[in-house]
């Protein structure tokens, strides 16, 4: 499994901005660095969220709540995940409009993340 890096995660911003608009720039390093963590957490043996969906689903939904950066946090954070689920052999298929709802979805309803892993599911396919 190959997981983002900051550096990774800070040039996805930075495109998303680049292309759509906004400001760039961190709001807060410490949040930023635990979103881009928060894939990877485990605890007594065991991780947190041991599916490759779940593991996306968790970079959109930290980097949409915990607000890191200035401006683009839900461009960036469903990018991320896209991204994340790309590198490890999958490619998207949302129609349009999908993954903004579920950006928006994410920021003010804040679902688990076992239901935003379910949604990615259903909107990616294996890469051939």
């Amino acid at each position: 499994m190959t997981y983002l890096t900051v550096e990774q995660v800070l040039l996805i911003h930075s495109m998303v901005i680049d292309e759509t608009g906004g400001l760039h720039g961190l709001r807060d390093r410490g949040r930023f660095l635990s979103a881009v963590e928060s894939p990877k957490t485990s605890g007594f043996g065991r991780e947190y969220y041991p599916s490759l969906f779940e593991k996306a689903a968790v970079y959109a939904r930290s980097i949409i709540l915990d607000y890191p950066f200035l401006d683009g946090n839900k461009r960036t954070g469903m990018t991320a995940a896209f991204i994340f689920l790309e590198n490890n052999g999958f490619e998207e298929t949302a129609k349009r409009g999908e993954i903004e709802m579920m950006a928006l979805t994410i920021a003010t309803k804040k679902p688990e993340p076992a239901i935003i892993a379910t949604w990615l599911k259903k909107h990616v396919r294996e890469s051939s």
